[in-house]
């Protein structure tokens, strides 16, 4: 969808789309409970999140994650997308299967992972730990 029609300001864009998602996770993208679009860039650079709902939420929500697309200036959109589909939703991807696949006492608790662009890869960060 255009950012002029979710009320993104016009030196703005999401450096990812739904059908970027859906390309790139397929089936993963079933556990995707809410799927957001930031409305400012974020302090750290962080451009994807990925939070896994624990047992602390309403029951319908077990096991099942949120992801926030965080918007950055429109004129770095094209180097940013690149990098993310490349580098970064493959290892969303195989963050999603090693969640789905962890032990009981992981999945229980909330985890949240972050991922920015660092020189032509991506870095992430777990938990609200500073990036690597």
């Amino acid at each position: 969808m255009p950012a002029r029609n979710r009320r993104l300001p016009s030196h703005l864009s999401w450096p990812l789309t739904p059908s970027d998602l859906d390309a790139a996770l397929g089936e993963r993208m079933s556990r995707v409970e809410k799927l957001y679009f930031g409305s400012r860039p974020a302090e750290d650079g962080s451009l994807l999140a990925v939070q896994w709902y624990g047992v602390t939420v309403h029951p319908s929500l077990r096991q099942r994650l949120s992801m926030t697309v965080v918007p950055l200036p429109a004129a770095e959109r094209a180097v940013a997308r690149h990098v993310l589909v490349q580098c970064c939703l493959p290892e969303v991807a195989a963050w999603i299967d090693r969640a789905v696949a962890a032990p009981e006492t992981w999945r229980q608790a909330g985890h949240h992972r972050h991922w920015r662009p660092a020189g032509t890869g991506v870095t992430h960060r777990d938990d609200f730990d500073p990036y690597r």
